[in-house]
């Protein structure tokens, strides 16, 4: 299990990612509210402004003051990782 850092010391599954979308549009900003209503809101951006949104495959949705390529790249960094052990062994 690989861990990405979205924040403040916060991890997230790489594994269970889905989609890390802007918080700009009005279809997300109804799936935020919609989450908060049924309780599967993490908010992690510690009082900042929220800059991205992390769903993930278990209807989670992770709020983030990190930019949408920020988390992408950290995603990518980890994927090599990966990618390198699997070579080595």
């Amino acid at each position: 299990m690989k861990l990405i850092n979205i924040g403040f010391g916060n991890m997230v599954n790489a594994s269970r990612l889905v989609a890390i979308v802007s918080p700009e549009s009005a279809p997300i900003k109804r799936i935020i509210q919609e989450c908060k209503e049924k309780g599967t809101l993490i908010d992690a951006t510690h009082g900042r402004r929220t800059r991205a949104v992390i769903i993930t495959d278990s209807d989670h949705v992770i709020l983030t003051y990190l930019q949408s390529e920020t988390v992408a790249n950290r995603l990518n960094d980890e994927m090599e990782e990966i990618e390198e052990e699997e070579d080595e062994e």
